[in-house]
């Protein structure tokens, strides 16, 4: 019996979003981009992005990052440059778009695409670039400066930043004044869960409004389709929850940042523990989902999984195996992957939701110092 589970989603009660609900009962707007959709998209920019852009609501976080690389794509590219350290959702999206995946090693420290080896493919395969597609890893405040530059040049940047909603660094919330894509996730087990849906931001107007439309069928002002499209509108139902998260989520963060430094505290308190474990060098204040460590070196994440289960605690490896290393994605060309491979065997994700008392983190701590005895 699980007594400490990896996640425990905690979704904003009825209550607080039952005068929204009486809003669409009021409206009878169900869906295509509705009242309290627009409501939550102009508060977002102007509680969060300081009027700067513009951000669009999706159905999910893949059906966003689908829209984002098939709107930014150039014609004559054939891969799309991401990490391998992500989940699978970020190839199979540039896969629905009729692109490659091309796998790029990450940094050692923060697990994040090494930006040189994406320098490299760049003057390497020059025009079959599609679109370069990072991954803020675990919700980190990635320093966008490279792939602001990257973007200007010509060659378009879509980020996957699914965990990443509500995550701040020195130039405000992530993703804030980015000319290229930034999709977020708000998929129950993210930070800002609202059950299923996504954002997408960006500080080009125009190219937010050219996704609003293929995500409304490709349709024109008189309902003609006129390019590519899909069905990616969010319910003015799922709004509605958006609005209550929007509402609570400054509190929800900081119970979830406050159980972070819980952790801190308690590796710092186990010599063996904060030696031999290896924390994500992040950046800025993060929305965390979840604890993320590297077991040590000579030892198997895999073996403290089965560890954690037997004292009844559940763990998971996000992401182990990495795309590269799953059978579908194992034909796709890469670079050499040295960090992914190192990161993929080690890489343990403990639980961290909100409700968990900080004596549990404790017992998490521990039952992982018992793993390092000889």
């Amino acid at each position: 019996m699980i007594k400490i589970p990896f996640l425990r989603p905690n979704l904003v009660r009825q209550d607080t979003f039952t005068h929204y609900l009486s809003q669409i009962e009021k409206s009878r707007w169900y869906s295509n981009y509705g009242p309290l959709n627009t409501l939550f998209e102009n508060r977002v920019l102007t509680e969060y992005y300081e009027g700067n852009g513009a951000a669009l609501t999706v159905n999910n976080a893949t059906i966003g990052l689908m829209l984002a690389i098939n709107q930014s794509k150039r014609p004559k590219g054939q891969y799309a440059l991401m990490p391998s350290f992500t989940f699978s959702a970020t190839p199979l999206a540039a896969m629905w778009c009729g692109l490659e995946p091309y796998f790029v090693d990450v940094n050692k420290d923060d697990w994040c695409m090494n930006e040189e080896l994406v320098e490299d493919l760049l003057k390497k395969l020059g025009d079959k670039v599609a679109v370069v597609v990072p991954y803020a890893t675990f919700g980190t405040n990635v320093n966008l400066t490279f792939y602001k530059e990257l973007h200007e040049t010509g060659v378009p940047v879509v980020f996957d930043a699914a965990p990443s909603f509500g995550t701040t660094g020195s130039n405000g919330p992530f993703g804030n004044d980015f000319p290229g894509l930034i999709v977020f996730s708000f998929h129950a087990t993210k930070s800002f869960g609202i059950g299923e849906g996504g954002l997408v931001y960006s500080a080009d107007r125009e190219l937010i409004s050219q996704i609003r439309q293929a995500g409304n069928f490709g349709f024109s002002t008189n309902r003609e389709t006129i390019s590519q499209g899909l069905n990616s509108k969010l319910s003015e139902y799922s709004a509605a929850i958006a609005l209550a998260t929007l509402d609570a989520f400054p509190e929800k963060n900081q119970i979830r940042q406050q159980i972070y430094q819980w952790y801190l505290e308690e590796f710092r308190k186990i010599p063996k523990t904060n030696k031999e474990w290896q924390l994500q060098k992040t950046e800025g204040e993060i929305a965390y989902q979840f604890m993320p460590v590297l077991c040590p070196e000579d030892q198997s994440n895999i073996d403290f999984v089965k560890l954690l289960a037997d004292n009844h605690i559940e763990g998971r490896t996000y992401f182990s195996p990495t795309c590269h290393q799953q059978k579908f994605f194992s034909s796709f060309e890469r670079t050499l992957m040295p960090n992914t491979n190192n990161i993929s065997g080690r890489i343990l994700s403990l639980p961290l939701w909100e409700g968990i008392e900080k004596s549990e983190i404790a017992q998490v701590t521990k039952i992982l110092a018992k793993g390092l005895e000889p």
